[in-house]
């Protein structure tokens, strides 16, 4: 495959794994405690890419853990555990476009953290994303505003993770290699809050054990290898317009199966959101690119 081309398909994969991904752990969910669901998936996908690395004769070793551990608490653990409590109580296209602000986030973070300073065109973005926001949390309507409050704080999780990992890039690890640790470190605190927070044990069935499997294999394992392959050989700007397809992909996916149609004022904060995060991405697209972000 030509070197250029290959970011451009794992981006393309990454984006509808995960968006479908939303549906499965929706059902997963269904028969299953979101601490019990995420640490079955965390550690088997942990697991997989282990056994996958082993065989190909790759190194197992990191040269430095740091990283792969505040990122496997803070991208993996944390934000894994947010979204799958938001899913009990709202659909999964809601809580996608939510969690999929994590752009919007990223210049707050940036900001604070790295001394990246805002754009006049940027205020514009971020006064559509806030507005988006109250419409979709619709706060008018407490039912909502839990899973809605839970998914915006995953997306804030993630592009803190995002940010710390361009503040202290990992450049020397293999992309496999940084991803099975990264998921095995998050796995621990989920692994612990399974064993020793008292719920019911899941109910297996076949339903879950799909909706298990592929969360194991295609969005666990695989998701978060193309994830780290994407940041480390694509501009952020090309990486953060590919993810908005993710919560596209989820609400349509939601509708067509799930029958979670969204009600207007629902809709029209979605696309408020949409095109502040497009206009983020477009504004990150016009910037010259020294180095691939890590």
């Amino acid at each position: 495959m030509n070197p250029r081309s290959a970011p451009l398909a794992a981006m393309a994969a990454m984006c509808a794994i995960w968006g479908y991904s939303w549906i499965l752990m929706k059902i997963a969910l269904r028969h299953a405690h979101p601490f019990d669901f995420a640490a079955e998936r965390l550690v088997l996908g942990s697991l997989l890419l282990f056994a996958i690395i082993a065989a190909t004769g790759r190194r197992l070793t990191l040269s430095r853990y740091r990283m792969a551990i505040v990122l496997g608490f803070v991208q993996v653990g944390a934000f894994v555990m947010l979204t799958h409590f938001a899913l009990l109580s709202a659909g999964p296209g809601k809580t996608s476009v939510l969690t999929y602000t994590m752009p919007f986030w990223m210049i707050v973070f940036a900001h604070l953290l790295i001394g990246e300073r805002m754009r006049g065109a940027q205020w514009v973005s971020v006064a559509l994303a806030f507005a988006g926001l109250v419409l979709i949390v619709s706060p008018w309507r407490l039912t909502s505003l839990e899973a809605s409050l839970l998914a915006v704080a995953a997306g804030a999780v993630w592009a803190l993770a995002a940010v710390m990992s361009k503040r202290w890039p990992t450049k020397d690890a293999e992309p496999l290699t940084f991803t099975a640790w990264q998921l095995a470190f998050g796995s621990i605190p989920l692994v612990l809050l399974s064993v020793f927070h008292p719920h019911e044990p899941p109910r297996w069935n076949g339903e879950y054990a799909v909706a298990l499997a592929y969360s194991t294999v295609f969005a666990t394992a695989g998701g978060w290898w193309l994830w780290t392959y994407v940041l480390s050989h694509a501009p952020a700007g090309v990486t953060g317009l590919n993810t908005l397809a993710i919560p596209v992909i989820a609400v349509i996916a939601s509708w067509l199966q799930l029958g979670e149609r969204p009600p207007p004022h629902e809709l029209f904060g979605m696309a408020l959101i949409g095109v502040a995060l497009a206009l983020l991405a477009a504004l990150g697209l016009r910037r010259p690119v020294a180095t691939p972000v890590d």
